[in-house]
């Protein structure tokens, strides 16, 4: 489907506001951004849960990033794969062979972070109804019912922006260029 891309120039004032600030923050706007644009009531929704996953999830930010590559890759989304493998090893210090094994779709050569993105990738898949062993194996390394709660913040915000990419196929970002993907 063609949904038009949108600027600075060409939205309501809340649109407007967060088009700036991230331009400001990261030197460009996401191509992904430009679609939601559209409407800013998803561009606002995308980034405050965003904000709040980052700052109140109860996650480092090598395991948000788990998170968000976890849900785009069994979303299938070519555009949030590519973005979050860049964030995933420039902002969060996530080794390659983790962010490779969970875009290959195999077992994380870390038995906790590979319980985080089983998880992940169930609650995504059986949607909101985990496997109890992808459930299990959660709270048997560790995490708690804080965590579950964190994961579906993580997907909710990631299913905003995998179903908008879907929709609008946005170009993937020179930035993110590099981890290019398709299933």
């Amino acid at each position: 489907m063609n949904i038009q891309d949108q600027n600075v120039e060409t939205v309501e004032e809340l649109a407007k506001n967060i088009l700036e600030n991230t331009k400001n923050k990261m030197g460009m706007i996401p191509n992904m951004f430009k679609k939601m644009a559209n409407n800013p009531s998803l561009l606002d929704a995308y980034t405050k849960a965003d904000q709040t996953f980052r700052e109140n999830s109860g996650f480092t930010t090598q395991e948000q990033e788990i998170i968000l590559l976890s849900a785009a890759i069994e979303n299938a989304c070519h555009y949030c794969v590519a973005a979050h493998s860049f964030l995933a090893k420039n902002q969060s210090d996530v080794s390659d062979d983790i962010i490779n094994a969970i875009r290959a779709e195999e077992k994380l050569p870390d038995s906790k972070l590979n319980a985080l993105s089983e998880f992940t990738k169930s609650v995504v898949k059986e949607r909101g109804y985990p496997s109890q062993e992808t459930s299990d194996k959660l709270f048997e390394v560790g995490y708690t019912e804080k965590h579950v709660a964190g994961v579906i913040t993580g997907v909710g915000m990631k299913t905003m922006s995998n179903y908008i990419n879907h929709i609008s196929e946005p170009e993937v970002d020179d930035m993110f260029a590099e981890f290019k993907w398709e299933k």
